[in-house]
């Protein structure tokens, strides 16, 4: 009988061992099969994230519409209509200015004759005559004395981008600082002393697409410092 309960107790020993062996390697299996699914994902989150992050350019139409922005200079004859011309002229009066005081005016050129004279005579905007139309962007010295160019810069740019949303094609040919192409606007729009253009706009739709530059530099980026 003794010999009966030894066999017992040693058997049962053993298998009270055997089954928390077991446990352990379950408890283990599931312990790695978490961290496994865990990693993963971890990976798929991180990698979600990314995907999430890189879209947001493509996203983003208004910063695609500046990336894109190039300077066009060859034009079909396909005609800007009025609207166009007017959402150009709102983009461009959206413009930040200096204490609010929007210094800025435009002249809008359809008329093909001068179109072609500015362009004969103004050797850094030839193209013009074979521009569809033209937007002169001027700054009045009496509504600003000190930034009036800072101003008609800001609403050139917002033109240049507009024009670019829409499908058209536009340079920016700068008339301002140079006496000689001043004189030249000067006489032929009799602006007032106090009035100076800053730029004309050549506009057309491009007669060819064109890709735009790449003009992201990281070494003209300084953080916190020089």
């Amino acid at each position: 009988m003794q010999l009966v309960i030894k066999y017992s107790v040693i058997f049962c020993c053993v298998f009270l061992f055997a089954c928390q062996g077991q446990s352990n390697n379950a408890s283990q299996s599931e312990s790695a099969s978490s961290g496994s699914n865990s990693s993963v994902s971890s990976s798929s989150s991180s990698s979600s994230e990314s995907s999430k992050d890189a879209s947001i350019d493509n996203d983003n139409k208004v910063l695609q519409t500046i990336l894109n922005r190039k300077s066009v200079r060859e034009f079909s004859d396909k005609e800007i209509s009025q609207d166009l011309i007017n959402n150009l002229l709102k983009a461009g009066m959206s413009a930040p200015s200096s204490r609010d005081r929007r210094p800025w005016h435009f002249i809008v050129i359809s008329d093909k004759a001068i179109l072609e004279i500015l362009g004969n005579q103004l050797k850094n905007a030839s193209c013009l005559k074979s521009a569809n139309k033209a937007i002169i962007v001027c700054g009045d010295d009496e509504l600003s004395d000190n930034c009036w160019y800072l101003d008609c810069s800001a609403a050139t740019q917002n033109i240049l981008i507009a024009a670019e949303s829409m499908g058209l094609g536009a340079v920016w040919t700068a008339i301002y600082p140079y006496d000689d192409r001043s004189e030249v606007v000067n006489k032929t729009f009799s602006l007032a002393k106090n009035i100076h253009a800053l730029t004309i706009i050549p506009l057309g739709y491009p007669l060819e697409k064109s890709e735009p530059k790449n003009k992201f530099d990281a070494a003209r980026v300084h953080y916190n410092k020089w």
